[in-house]
């Protein structure tokens, strides 16, 4: 359900550069997290249990590569426009419904980031289409049946 305590003093003196911790119950990332693996640059965390992450991870300068795929995310984290060197990140199958599209627009490294299969409203959808950077992917949206009722 968390990273082991045993895990960041067993790697005290590893330069990580990739963590793949898919696949679990990981409900949190701890904030120590970013201080003890600072040069990491891909990170895996689909297919847990997580809702947000550490504001530490902003303080990742190497990452590149976010990983949050298949979680419990109702809003994209921060870090996805505020790392320095991050330029993808998967978000797909959450419960995304906020996203700052301003935020994201002023991102300086920020590609390719993947919103599919997550429940965004009407109007925040409108803007991630109309975004020419990053390179925004979201779903068709299916109309909800109240939409009718005020066409």
């Amino acid at each position: 359900m968390q990273v082991p305590d045993a895990v960041y003093h067993l790697m005290r003196h590893t330069e990580l550069k990739s963590c793949d911790l898919s696949g679990n119950v990981i409900t949190k990332i701890p904030p120590k997290f970013a201080v003890k693996f600072s040069l990491i640059s891909e990170l895996n965390l689909s297919n847990n249990q997580m809702a947000r992450l550490p504001d530490e991870l902003c303080t990742l300068a190497c990452l590149q590569r976010l990983d949050i795929s298949h979680n419990s995310f109702v809003s994209l984290p921060p870090i996805a426009a505020q790392c320095p060197s991050l330029h993808t990140v998967l978000a797909h199958h959450n419960q995304i419904i906020e996203v700052d599209v301003d935020r994201l627009a002023r991102s300086r490294a920020l590609e390719y980031v993947d919103l599919s299969d997550n429940p965004i409203p009407p109007r925040i959808h409108e803007q991630l289409k109309q975004l020419s950077r990053p390179s925004v992917s979201v779903s068709e949206r299916e109309p909800e049946e109240w939409e009718d009722l005020i066409g």
